[in-house]
């Protein structure tokens, strides 16, 4: 038995994934069931593709979940292992909280007697909202419209469009009951007029380069066109490709008149779509005669047993018949498997169809799951087998439609495998195991040859690779589209955290960056900082240097020159002498006697050795104010008057 938390959990989930509200009505279910979730879920629901297999069965891998007992009609959803345990899958059934919080945007086409309205909007919209545009778009009270086409029955104009599970793409009319119809007098005129003109039609064979100048009524049909190029080109109607018819040109049941074509004369091209019974036909075709109009069904001519090949024949006819393999065998390298796979594909099923991704499937996990979580997409594994009896409706009809095409293009990394040839499906196998897990691999082995071709969903996870859906090849588009687009929303809501989380590491690391980058600034400011101080210290001692040499050579010749002087004569002495007082610029007074005879050199030298150079001073005298320095310093104190005594200053010079 379940423990209490346990069945809260349990609770939680059944009224999640069922929508029911009521929570005794929920208990109730889950007691009849014995609080098994799965088994409750499939008693509300009915599963149209195959019973949910509950987490706690006893199935082993040799009856697994998704093989051809248990889902016989549809894809299934497992999730993957990155050990090689044999557990159950679980499929992922998106809760409906998720559902909610992923609004997606749907296109509707909408058709009113001869107007066209395209309606774009959120699946959390309702149908009112639809009529409340269209009143717009078509000038119709949106009270007096009946909106035709759902999928599911006529539905009230409140019910909310995810509740009705629709596909990316619709297609409704709307109908005025209650409204007059419009005057078609000269409208009627004019269509008769377009029904009776005869259009030319230059249809070009596109394989025998050959031209044919058809006339046609306007009343004919598309169809009969078609019938008609089939008794000239022996191909069949279902094997005609064709270029040039208008857009508006949609249905094969539309009359050339109103299908838009250029009046008189209008270009078309038409080639065959490459088949397995190409071959036969166009032998049976040799004896078909030519001839312009027939009034046969066309299902005559399209029938295959008209040529002796059954529907098995043409859906299961042997691979010898093709003109090449698809992929060709013990291929040492992927991507070369993979470029034939790619041109014999759209040689088979024309140029329209998914882009399938040339390198190792190493490479397509890294392309798909390791950028950034912005850029992540879901993996598509397409896996091809000639024998199968749904290869080819699948690829033509399924896998080549232009809304399959578009979707995977913009969400999905499609990468694709050849399981024709034994090496190859080894090889796979080999790599399923690999990266997916040994219950994975059995899945997959355990597949019949009629249930392919298989598109596996794959979503990138943090320690592993999870397989969101095993797709079978009897589907549908719609149920194709439906698969593609529930693992989307899964995917989206897995993106959405890994965003998240990315951004805040990105956020944190830009943090740590820019911390990094200012502490490096302010090392480099220290340094600089530092640098300089050492740059000015070390001028400063140069500067010290400097100055302490110049000092070093001013006191050498000073001393030099105090050496040289004449000694003081003394006052006694009886020759003439001159007694000198100099004012210095600090205001002290130096006092000495010389010989009048004395050249005035000699005053300079004395002057020079008490720290008074003349290169820097200059000596002068009061009255008459004389600039000494200028005078010829050999001429004596005596015969420039200054004797007996005579008192000078000093003053630096400028």
């Amino acid at each position: 038995m379940a423990s209490n938390t346990d069945r809260e959990m349990i609770l939680a989930d059944f009224q999640a994934c069922t929508g029911i509200e009521n929570i005794d009505e929920a208990i109730t279910l889950l007691e009849q069931n014995n609080w098994d979730l799965l088994a409750a879920i499939n008693g509300v629901i009915p599963q149209e593709n195959g019973i949910l297999q509950s987490d706690y069965s006893s199935e082993t891998v040799q009856n697994p979940v998704f093989g051809p007992t248990a889902l016989p009609n549809t894809s299934a959803s497992i999730a993957s292992s990155s050990s090689s345990s044999g557990s159950a899958f679980r499929p992922v059934v998106p809760s409906r909280q998720v559902m909610e919080r992923l609004s997606r945007m749907l296109d509707f086409k909408v058709e009113y007697r001869d107007k066209t309205a395209d309606v774009v909007l959120e699946d959390s919209c309702t149908v009112g909202d639809i009529k409340q545009i269209l009143e717009n778009e078509l000038q119709v009270p949106a009270s007096k419209m009946l909106l035709k086409g759902w999928k599911s029955g006529d539905v009230e104009d409140s019910t909310v469009l995810r509740t009705l599970h629709l596909p990316k793409h619709n297609n409704l009319y709307v109908l005025t009951p209650d409204l007059p119809l419009p005057s078609m007098s000269s409208q009627s005129s004019s269509q008769q007029e377009s029904l009776n003109q005869n259009y030319m039609l230059i249809i070009t064979h596109r394989e025998v380069k050959r031209e044919y100048n058809l006339q046609f009524s306007g009343s004919c049909t598309i169809q009969e066109v078609k019938r008609n190029v089939y008794d000239l080109t022996s191909i069949p109607v279902r094997h005609q490709v064709w270029e040039g018819w208008p857009p508006s040109a949609q249905s094969d049941s539309m009359t050339l008149a109103s299908s838009g074509l250029t009046f008189p004369c209008h270009r078309l091209t038409v080639g065959r779509r490459t088949s397995p019974v190409q071959t036969v036909r166009e032998q049976s075709d040799e004896c078909t005669d030519i001839h312009m109009i027939s009034d046969s069904d066309g299902d005559d001519f399209e029938d295959a047993t008209e040529f002796g090949v059954d529907d098995g024949e043409i859906f299961g006819m042997s691979t010898a018949l093709r003109k090449s393999p698809m992929m060709p065998e013990n291929a040492e390298n992927e991507a070369d498997a993979l470029l034939q796979f790619t041109a014999e594909f759209s040689s088979r099923y024309g140029e329209c169809h998914p882009v399938f991704f040339i390198g190792s499937l190493e490479a397509s996990f890294q392309e798909a799951f390791y950028g950034k979580a912005r850029d992540r997409k879901l993996l598509a594994i397409y896996l091809h087998h000639d024998e199968s009896v749904l290869t080819n409706v699948f690829c033509s009809q399924m896998l080549c439609a232009e809304t399959i095409v578009s979707y995977l293009s913009q969400n999905f990394i499609t990468w694709a495998w050849d399981f024709t040839r034994e090496a190859n499906r080894a090889r796979f196998l080999t790599l399923c195991t690999r990266h997916f897990g040994s219950v994975v691999t059995q899945t997959i082995r355990t597949q019949k040859t009629d249930q392919f071709p298989l598109f596996l969903i794959i979503m990138g996870k943090r320690s592993s690779n999870e397989v969101l859906n095993v797709i079978q090849g009897n589907t549908s588009v719609d149920e194709l589209m439906m698969r593609l687009i529930s693992a989307m929303e899964i995917f989206s809501a897995q993106q959405q955290e890994d965003i998240k989380d990315e951004d805040e590491r990105e956020a944190r690391e830009n943090v740590k960056r820019e911390q990094d980058e200012a502490y490096r600034l302010s090392l480099e400011a220290d340094r600089a900082k530092r640098e300089a101080q050492e740059r000015e210290m070390a001028e400063q001692y140069r500067l010290e240097q400097i100055r302490k040499e110049q000092e070093q050579e001013r006191e050498a010749i000073r001393l030099s020159l105090e050496q040289s002087l004449p000694p003081e004569p003394p006052e006694e002495q009886s020759e003439p002498q001159s007694k000198l007082r100099i004012r210095t610029p600090s205001g002290e007074f130096i006092e000495r006697r010389f010989l009048s005879s004395n050249p005035l050199q000699v005053v300079f030298n004395f002057v020079a050795s008490k720290g008074f150079p003349c290169q820097e001073y200059k000596l002068l005298s009061t009255f008459p104010r004389r600039d000494i320095t200028q005078m010829d310093p050999s001429r004596t104190l005596m015969d420039l008057k200054l004797y007996p005594q005579e008192t000078l200053f000093l003053e630096a010079k400028e």
